[in-house]
């Protein structure tokens, strides 16, 4: 199952890829579930149990054509956001730290730097604003010390993130501040829209990767995670409780501008685009900002 944030209303998403529509989720079941993403979260084994019961082929019929520009993310308004670092061992070394063996790093992104998919973002004065695509997993039952093998059960699906970072506010003394230098407006970009663990034929083993204006300059697998979503997930639960749509940003692979020698930032401009099989694309232009003296 693939659901989508259309216009601030839950939807599902119908069709092969450059074929999708989109079918309206209060509509369609009469009213029972929606309009909106966080109340489809609070009960996401109902929707997910009625959504199985239906003719996709004929809801479709009275869909609509998806218009990426209504797209918002997945998961607008989450009660907690999680965002992991130094997830891959050569994302690790490439920022100077060793690979973490127990919990990596977690800090948080706020949900006011959310957008969906295709966006235009603003570069901050002074800043040097980086690219981190990530895999990021959307919480769809309370989860509070469960095991990793249960973990999986919790999640309602996955979907494309960008971790976009401003450096200079991130790293400058006395201490990181890694949650305001990674939620500029604009720099939490995810969708197109969520995919249900069902769909994968393994989602522990994914492709995931970003271009700026074509250069490659991520790709990896999430095969390679150090601490893989089941077991990351069942991590943080034994420390806090997660809720029904509680977004977690799972960690970056290595190529990320603050590591390159020499080093790259976005500039004004250039566009990044983001991808992970079996999910979809983000786009991202990249701007001056206009009251920069």
């Amino acid at each position: 199952m693939r659901i989508a944030n259309i216009d601030n209303r839950a939807a599902l998403v119908i069709g092969d890829e450059g074929a999708e529509r989109g079918v309206d989720l209060a509509r369609a079941s009469q009213g029972r579930f929606g309009p909106e993403l966080p109340a489809v979260y609070q009960v996401w084994g109902d929707v997910t149990t009625w959504v199985s019961e239906q003719d996709l082929a004929a809801l479709a019929d009275d869909g609509f054509p998806i218009d990426r520009s209504l797209l918002g993310a997945p998961s607008p308004a989450p009660r907690q956001v999680f965002a992991v670092g130094l997830n891959y061992h050569a994302h690790a070394a490439e920022s100077g730290f060793e690979s973490p063996t127990h919990l990596p790093p977690v800090f948080t992104k706020y949900a006011s730097s959310f957008t969906g998919p295709d966006t235009d973002v603003i570069i901050p004065a002074g800043g040097n604003v980086d690219w981190e695509v990530e895999l990021v997993a959307v919480i769809g039952r309370e989860a509070s010390g469960i095991g990793e093998a249960d973990a999986w059960a919790h999640i309602a699906g996955l979907t494309v993130g960008q971790d976009i970072s401003e450096r200079v506010s991130q790293l400058r003394g006395p201490a990181p501040q890694f949650g305001l230098g990674k939620s500029f407006s604009g720099f939490s970009p995810q969708g197109p829209w969520l995919v249900t663990p069902d769909e994968f034929a393994n989602p522990d083993d994914l492709e995931l990767g970003c271009t700026v204006d074509g250069d490659q300059v991520q790709k990896g697998r999430t095969r390679d995670l150090i601490f893989p979503v089941s077991k990351l997930i069942a991590a943080l639960s034994h420390t806090v409780t997660l809720y029904p749509g509680d977004v977690v940003f799972t960690g970056t692979p290595a190529g990320v501008g603050v590591g390159r020698d020499p080093q790259r930032f976005l500039q004004a401009g250039e566009k990044l685009d983001s991808w992970i099989e079996g999910i979809g694309q983000l786009h991202q232009r990249f701007v001056a900002d206009p009251h920069a003296k």
